[in-house]
Parts: C-alpha cells; sequence; structure tokens
C-alpha cells in the first residue's frame, strides 16, 4: 500500500503516503488513496484532516516522473493532471479545516498539495519550493490558482516565477507556512488542532463554507481548469521532456 489512512480517537483524520524509498512522490495509487481520504473525511465524526509523508525526510516530491514520463502529449497529460486537480479541488473545498503536516522536502506538485490544505506547519529545516518553472512547466494540479487565492499576489508570484526551493523560515514569511515546530509533528499537529476539536462540528462547516463560497464566486474552479490545459500544452514540449529524461538519468547513475 502507498497510503495508510487512520481516524484518531481526537477526531482527525491522518492521511499519510507511505512511499518513502520514492520520497512520498504521488502515483495514481496516491491519488485514489487521497480521494478516499477526502470522502471519509466527510463522515460526521471526523472534524478535520491531516496529510503527511512517512519518515522525516520527504513530506511530498510531486508526482512520480519515473510513472509520468510514459505521458509525451497534452492529449496524455491532461488526464493525469485532471484527475489530480479535481482531488485537490476536492480537497480545497473539503466543509472541515485541513492541515498539511510537512515533516520533510516539498517539491513542485507536494507544494501544490500543501497549499490545497487549509493550513501548513512545517518542521525547522525542511526546505520546499514550487519548481515546476525549472522543469519547464507550469503548476498543472492547480496549485498555481489556489497560492494566488492564498497569498499576496506579489508573494505568490515570487514563489511560483523565481521556481527556487525556499527554506521554512523564508516560506514562513511570505505566508506560505503557518507554524514552524521543532521535530515531534504529530504533537505539534494535535497541539494545533487542540482548539479545532473542541468546537461543533456544524461551527467549523459554517466557517470553512464561507471560504467555498467565495472560491466558488471567484471561479477558481474554472481557472484551475485553464491552469491545467495550459501545463499540458507545455508538458509536450522538447525542453520538459529534456528534463525528465536528465532528471530519470541522473536517478540511474
Amino acid at each position: 500500500m502507498t497510503y495508510l489512512i487512520e481516524k484518531n480517537d481526537k477526531g482527525y483524520l491522518l492521511f499519510t503516503i507511505t512511499r518513502a524509498e520514492k520520497r512520498n512522490a504521488i502515483n495514481y495509487e496516491v491519488m485514489n488513496g487521497l480521494n478516499e481520504a477526502i470522502k471519509r473525511a466527510s463522515e460526521p465524526d471526523i472534524k478535520a484532516l491531516v496529510i503527511t509523508g512517512i519518515g522525516n525526510h520527504a513530506f511530498c516530491s510531486g508526482g512520480d516522473l519515473s510513472v509520468f514520463h510514459l505521458l509525451r502529449t497534452k492529449e496524455e497529460a491532461y488526464p493525469m493532471l485532471s484527475k489530480m486537480a479535481n482531488t485537490l479541488y476536492s480537497l480545497l473545498t473539503l466543509p472541515i479545516p485541513t492541515i498539511a503536516l510537512i515533516n520533510g522536502t516539498a517539491i513542485g506538485g507536494g507544494c501544490e498539495l500543501a497549499i490545497s490544505c487549509d493550513f501548513r506547519i512545517a518542521r525547522r529545516g525542511i526546505k520546499a519550493g514550487f519548481v515546476q518553472g525549472k522543469q519547464a512547466i507550469t503548476t498543472g494540479w492547480g496549485g498555481g490558482s489556489i497560492l494566488g487565492e492564498k497569498l499576496s499576489q506579489r508573494a505568490a508570484m515570487k514563489l511560483l516565477m523565481e521556481a527556487e526551493i525556499q527554506t521554512a523560515e523564508e516560506l514562513k514569511e511570505a505566508g506560505f507556512i503557518d507554524e514552524l515546530f521543532e521535530s515531534n509533528g504529530k504533537v505539534a499537529c494535535e497541539q494545533f488542532l487542540e482548539n479545532f476539536l473542541t468546537k461543533e462540528l456544524s461551527v467549523l462547516q459554517s466557517y470553512k463554507m464561507m471560504w467555498v463560497r467565495k472560491w466558488e464566486e471567484a471561479k477558481l474552479r474554472d481557472r484551475i481548469e485553464e491552469e491545467v490545459r495550459n501545463c499540458a500544452v507545455l508538458w509536450e514540449s522538447d525542453a520538459h521532456h529534456k528534463h525528465v529524461i536528465n532528471f530519470i538519468s541522473k536517478k540511474h547513475e
């Protein structure tokens, strides 16, 4: 199994990507697992959903290029990009608080997964970045559009266009990370959630829906679809395929 879904007796659901050997990269099975977790998080005894990666090295290193390098054209890339974009939009609009517990590096699509959560708490010393620009593509799962909703225009544009890996401290200053912790992620997460979990579910849902309605009125879903289609076009470019080939070659050296 490439993921775990665990219900905590304190009232939250924990989804863990368990692909340590792949730096918790996302493949189709992980996508399906996320959809399952989102569905289970809608049950009436769940007040929050926490997403993390196993181990201390990686939260999520984005899409698994060893799988997705088989996608060559925009017609081949679009279904994969669209599938994950739909999943992340479902996560974004889930009517309870969602937390990305960033226990290690978050790269590319890993940052798209994190920004789709309501809150991001990260271990000091981790690094993360929207590096897609260095791969001759853009964000393609909706993360760029979502980032623009949650950060200032200047901060979001800088993270996306520079495509650099940043420290946790820099990302907290930019507004991407909400809180830093020293070592024990689970303890830090439960402390962060403590006051949420004492509230009635109906209260949490009502507040969350204020933001969901805002995103609906701003036609965020339509903008995400444009992002997906634009990324699919860039996906089939020679520049992107060259990057993927170089990446896979280095992995096998």
